[in-house]
């Protein structure tokens, strides 16, 4: 049985946006999906405390808990608020986090400027293309605009002078992860430290084909796994407000 669902997809990266829609508007078939923006200002200090307070203050004025989505930093944004407000919170769907949240393209990037003597644009490139894999290179290119600009303008943990410390940690809300199985930045090793993390009723779930951005390359595969997720919750809830 098809049921409604209040859902809201984060978005703390606005310059990696387009790779969210194909998922957002297969989502938006099926149930209701409202996304919250997150946006620094250039004089703004990047500090993930702001960004956790106003979400609280967005999420303060719905009745009840909803469901959130989020993939990479927007990802790990949901995280930590599930963690510090899990009475907020139907289920968390994350995409491409891994169970260490500071393990990402962010941290793949600073090790690799610190390994290779050579131009910020071409350390990009090759981050582009681990993320995306072989395409040409007009693609990669445009791929690498984008994450420099979400380097310079967007949240992130880390930067050449200091690094986010976030110990892994279970969260009291359902839970799915989902990732690419051929995703070079959260390896299958780091992929399997989910195993620790994950309860009764979470689940892992790998695209068989894809990459960092799977939900992009493969966004009706992934919309059918978190409705499918969502029903479960859904039927699992009466059983454990009985329990309780």
């Amino acid at each position: 049985m098809n049921h409604q669902y209040d859902a809201l997809w984060l978005s703390v990266s606005p310059q990696l946006q387009r790779f969210d829609q194909r998922l957002s508007q297969r989502l938006i078939k099926a149930t209701t999906v409202r996304q919250w923006n997150y946006r620094q200002t250039a004089d703004e200090p990047c500090c993930l405390e702001t960004c956790l307070i106003l979400l609280h203050d967005y999420l303060k004025q719905h009745s009840r808990p909803i469901h959130i989505l989020g993939h990479g930093m927007s990802g790990i944004v949901g995280l930590l608020y599930a963690r510090r407000h899990p009475e907020r919170v139907a289920s968390l769907t994350l995409l491409s986090v891994g169970a260490n949240p500071t393990v990402s393209w962010h941290s793949h990037y600073y090790a690799l400027r610190n390994l290779l003597p050579c131009k910020r644009s071409m350390v990009l490139v090759q981050v582009a293309r681990l993320l995306c894999g072989p395409y040409c290179p007009s693609v990669l290119k445009t791929v690498a605009g984008m994450l420099e600009k979400d380097l310079d303008e967007c949240l992130a943990l880390h930067s050449l002078a200091s690094r986010t410390a976030i110990q892994p940690d279970s969260i009291k809300p359902p839970l799915l992860v989902c990732q690419g199985k051929l995703d070079v930045i959260l390896d299958p090793n780091t992929q399997l430290r989910w195993d620790q993390y994950l309860k009764d009723g979470d689940r892992f779930w790998q695209c068989p084909e894809g990459r960092h951005f799977f939900h992009y390359e493969y966004p009706q595969m992934v919309a059918d796994e978190i409705i499918a997720y969502w029903e479960t919750v859904f039927e699992y809830a009466p059983l454990m407000a009985q329990a309780a």
